[in-house]
């Protein structure tokens, strides 16, 4: 068997996810390495050609020169991994170039981007000390060129401290905007744990209330109607199978890979079923419009729905309950209604209820609950239809 090639990996990759969606360890991206030692062999070259250009006025030195001019180009490649070592080697060879042998005309510009790359790539600290080293190299350097050191470099010392503050400033705002995605990270994990946790809830506290009441039911129901019992627990099989699918849905969201089977507004019709097994009637009445709606407005909706049914098997002692969801232009209009017990005073709202609060927020909506004008417990949710997603039919 032969084995697989990078072109076929890349290949397989390229099918599963799609020609733009590569992984970013095989993207092909040249190296920061090799960029940094192709300018040091750039400048090498044009500090090679300058000096044997001079070669005459340099004489007897030449070894020195060269030498130098190796160490600055060298410099230059460890800019990125070792930005101040860098940099403090590449001023000693100017500085002992224009000292010892003969003032080049290309080592200032190198110097010019080792003091940029000090300033981009070091760390705070150390980047703090440019305009130290700078200070001290210049003051070598111009000694070494007979120049009289308070008046000439002043433009030159201004273009120096220039170039530092442009890598210095874009190294800070690039932490700015590390932290910025750190913290944006953090955000969508906690915003995605807390959505997973809801939609876990919803599931598994539905489901198992529903088992409870009707386990409750055959329970009371055994000596008296064997065969009556025998229904129930075969709609407590069927019950919990259609929890371990919906739940399987759910877990495969996580995988971004699978497609979104989760339920919405047209499962309603199961729902109301599935509560009624547990011993409440359920009217329904849906907006033929309110099944055109986006996605997550879709399950969020329906969830809504389902949770307030679960708290009315849970805590109503109901025996029917309403439902409506009509759609009124770009609002969403979700009621339940039940003829229950009514809502306890001074009663502080549970995982359910904060849980629908939260879905409505994240529509920009509102939720109302208490009791109903009638009696019993009343929960009116108000969800606004995003715009740009109006016409996105779902079904």
């Amino acid at each position: 068997m032969s084995r697989p090639t990078w072109t076929s990996a890349r290949a397989a990759v390229r099918r599963r996810r799609g020609p733009d969606r590569l992984p970013p360890r095989l993207r092909l991206r040249p190296p920061a390495v090799a960029l940094d030692l192709a300018l040091a062999a750039a400048f090498l070259a044009a500090l090679l050609a300058d000096r044997f250009g001079a070669a005459a006025r340099i004489g007897g030195r030449m070894p020195l020169a060269l030498a130098l001019s190796v160490l600055i180009a060298a410099a230059l490649g460890a800019r990125r991994s070792a930005p101040l070592a860098g940099y403090l080697a590449g001023s000693a060879a100017l500085s002992a170039e224009a000292l010892f042998v003969l003032p080049s005309q290309v080592s200032p510009y190198a110097n010019l981007v080792g003091l940029y790359s000090l300033g981009r790539y070091a760390t705070r600290a150390r980047a703090r000390l440019g305009p130290v080293v700078v200070l001290l190299g210049m003051a070598a350097y111009f000694s070494g060129t007979g120049h009289r050191v308070p008046v000439l470099p002043a433009w030159v010392l201004f273009v120096w401290l220039l170039a530092w503050a442009l890598g210095y400033g874009e190294a800070r705002r690039q932490e700015e905007r590390e932290a910025a995605r750190r913290v944006l990270r953090a955000q969508v994990v906690a915003d995605e744990r807390v959505r997973i946790a809801r939609e876990l809830h919803d599931l598994v506290g539905h489901t198992l209330n529903v088992l409870l009441v009707q386990a409750g039911a055959a329970r009371r129901l055994l000596d008296r109607d064997p065969e009556r019992t025998r229904g129930l627990l075969g709609t407590m099989e069927h019950t919990g199978r259609e929890a371990l699918e919906e739940l399987d849905r759910v877990l495969g969201l996580l995988r971004r890979d699978e497609p979104d089977l989760s339920p919405g507004l047209a499962q309603l019709g199961s729902l109301a079923r599935r509560m009624e097994q547990a011993g409440i009637q359920v009217t329904a009445r849906v907006d033929p419009a309110a099944y055109r709606l986006p996605r997550p407005l879709d399950l969020s909706a329906y969830r809504i729905v389902q949770e307030a049914l679960t708290n009315t098997v849970k805590h109503g002692r109901a025996a029917r309950a309403e439902v409506s969801v009509r759609r009124e232009r770009d609002v969403l209009d979700v009621e339940v209604r039940d003829d229950g017990v009514g809502a306890d005073p001074g009663c502080a709202p549970g995982r359910g209820l904060l849980g629908i609060a939260e879905r409505a927020r994240e529509f920009g909506g509102s939720v109302e609950y208490g009791a109903g004008e009638r009696g019993g417990f009343r929960l009116h949710a108000v969800l606004p239809i995003p715009r740009a997603a109006e016409a996105v039919a779902v079904r």
